[in-house]
């Protein structure tokens, strides 16, 4: 399985490089920088989902899915005791979270993820009841209600219980509708400023070259590595045609860091076609402690008047694989970096201690960021 996973790695590395090389040649400003303060918003809202098949909440063990059931139905005009004890299993309390795109006007739909916050065992054929979605300012900015769409299924019986995916998040494509406008300028005065993805001196200096070259020298300067300032017409429909030209226009960036991304609790390691090594010796072997665990029985003599006595008997061995100082050669390239690292012939647990050493040893040309 280990030399599988090394070796579809590498045809995908080797396939991939001609297409990141090309593509990589000019990319259109869009993708490389986005406009300041045009952003989403987040918003967020506290709700009730019905009409479970009795995998709801257990409400003695949530007393707030409790109190909202109360508080809603008195607002319909149907008043209960604060003291009263409900049984309900097909209602469960939940989170409702959206994102409001910019430019949304009154009354148009985006969609919202719903997300239980109690002990209910799926949300799967549930309807969310109308939930008004807040932002950070408190103020609401769109009303939820509908049904929900969870991918999984499940099921229980006996003790035993199969579940396929998540069943305790769901979405409503379009659920939310939009009830209050965040204002959104295009730029401050005469001017609009780009912001890059990331900070890049070289490939900010380029935006501003290929800017000042189409529409004119002195359009366009660099701030700092991340921002580019843009004079623009101040006339609304004017600006917009300006801005759709500036997007489309096509920059070379230039070359990303090196780096290497790990992730030890999935095993993932993804490198980028800058990474390269040096030629190293890696000797790497796999320990192993078993413990075997016995039960004994001792039985006394039929007429000692003794008892039986358990007893646990332990066997505890201790194994060192081998690992033979092996080799390394130097990689210019992402497909010849892979080519030395499966020679070693780890396994992707091994491979993150294996390229923390070589970081730490110099030999790996790149930035190792573990997430």
């Amino acid at each position: 399985m280990t030399g599988k996973f090394f070796k579809l790695l590498a045809i995908v590395a080797c396939c991939s490089l001609p297409l990141i090389s090309g593509s990589a040649q000019a990319e259109r400003i869009k993708d490389l920088a986005s406009v300041q303060g045009i952003r989403n918003n987040q918003l967020v809202g506290y709700g009730l989902v019905v009409g479970l098949d009795g995998t709801g909440d257990q409400t003695t063990q949530t007393p707030f899915t409790t109190q909202s059931i109360i508080n809603m139905l008195a607002q319909l005009g149907t008043t209960l005791p604060t003291t009263q004890s409900l049984q309900l299993k097909n209602v469960a309390a939940v989170m409702v979270t959206a994102s409001l795109p910019p430019f949304a006007r009154i009354g148009q739909p985006i969609d919202v993820t719903v997300s239980s916050m109690g002990n209910a065992k799926s949300l799967r054929g549930g309807t969310l009841v109308m939930t008004p979605l807040k932002g950070a300012d408190g103020q609401v900015y769109a009303q939820a209600q509908g049904n929900l769409m969870v991918g999984g299924a499940g099921a229980s019986a006996g003790g035993s219980r199969a579940v396929i995916n998540h069943l305790l998040a769901g979405r409503i494509v379009g659920g939310a509708t939009v009830e209050r406008e965040v204002p959104t300028l295009l730029g401050q005065g005469p001017f609009v400023h780009y912001e890059m993805e990331s900070t890049d001196f070289g490939t900010t200096q380029r935006v501003v070259e290929a800017i000042n070259r189409e529409m004119g020298g002195g359009t366009a300067e660099a701030i700092d590595g991340r921002v580019v300032r843009v004079q623009a017409p101040e006339e609304a429909n004017a600006r917009v045609a300006f801005m759709g030209r500036v997007e489309n226009l096509e920059v070379r960036p230039t070359k990303s860091m090196a780096k290497v991304i790990v992730n030890p609790r999935t095993g993932s390691v993804v490198m980028n076609q800058m990474v390269t090594i040096e030629s190293c010796a890696v000797a790497h072997g796999s320990l192993s402690v078993v413990v075997n665990a016995e039960q004994q029985v001792s039985q006394p003599n039929p007429l000692s008047a003794g008892q039986t006595v358990a007893t646990t008997q332990a066997d505890i061995s201790i194994r060192q694989g081998g690992g033979a100082l092996m080799p390394v050669k130097a990689g210019a390239n992402l497909a010849e970096v892979i080519k030395a690292i499966n020679a070693l012939g780890a396994n992707p647990q091994d491979l993150l201690s294996i390229l923390q050493a070589m970081k730490a040893a110099g030999a790996l040309r790149a930035d190792l960021e573990i997430i």
